[in-house]
């Protein structure tokens, strides 16, 4: 299992809750599909697939684990015109208007009709734990999804002490920094090749497969605009886009034995 987005979240104490710990605390709520009136559930899903039953895989210090979330998909557009329908067969056969509080009980009962016939969906959300450095790393670029998750952690644990890291300076003004001038980039970060730049009044710059130090970077550098999303390169391990909400996306290997857990 490999990540492909990194969105990160600081334990503001040390972790102790160990990986068995964690897996019967999960078990209490294990993943459930909906029930007949559900329109959604929510539960923990062993990590590595069906065939394992633990809901954690605990390897070096680290602890994964993964929720899935089952919605029924009943559009509004469905649910209206089912609505429309039964009003336009009342007002025809009764020779009436149908009023508001009779249309909203209308609706109730087509939902009470429809809910148990809708089809459903499912997605996984993974998370591990870096219980070493107390990280808690979730693998998503939404930031509503991030909360979700971490909402259902907390609600599930009893307690998840976590909050987003905060820069000193905004991160649209370091990275722009670095692509001003590498030398300000750490030691094991490099420019890659691709970057979204923008300006106060919207404008973008869309750039990929560029040298990002070439002389019409600067210019446009020059010109007032920021950086909004940065490819960059860890240790020659990790290729990603680092963006101005300190997201990490699209992470790539490109040593696989070297970016092993450790």
């Amino acid at each position: 299992m490999w990540f492909k987005n990194l969105h990160l979240f600081r334990f503001l104490h040390p972790v102790t809750l160990s990986a068995d710990e964690l897996n019967e605390q999960l078990t209490k709520s294990a993943f459930q599909p909906c029930g007949k009136m559900d329109m959604e559930t929510m539960g923990w899903v062993p990590p590595l697939g069906r065939e394992n039953e633990s809901l954690v895989h605990a390897v070096n210090n680290c602890i994964i684990f993964t929720a899935r979330k089952e919605e029924k998909i009943l559009p509004a557009s469905v649910v209206r015109e089912f609505v429309n329908e039964k009003v336009e067969e009342i007002e025809t056969q009764q020779m009436r208007k149908v009023r508001k509080r009779e249309k909203d009980e209308i609706r109730e009962e087509v939902l009470h009709d429809l809910i148990p016939r809708a089809f459903t969906r499912s997605t996984y959300l993974s998370a591990y734990i870096d219980v070493t450095q107390g990280w808690l790393l979730i693998d998503t670029p939404s930031h509503k999804r991030a909360d979700e998750l971490t909402s259902f952690l907390r609600q599930t644990v009893g307690s998840l002490p976590v909050v987003a890291p905060k820069m000193q300076q905004k991160i649209d003004n370091v990275m722009t920094q670095w692509l001003i001038n590498q030398n300000h980039c750490p030691a094991d970060i490099e420019l890659a090749d691709a970057c979204v730049l923008t300006d106060q009044e919207g404008a973008v710059v869309n750039c990929k497969r560029q040298d990002l130090l070439a002389e019409e970077m600067h210019g446009h550098l020059t010109a007032g605009k920021f950086v909004k999303r940065l490819a960059l390169e860890w240790n020659d391990r990790f290729a990603f886009i680092l963006d101005d909400e300190l997201v990490i996306r699209r992470v790539q290997l490109l040593d696989l034995v070297q970016a092993q857990l450790n």
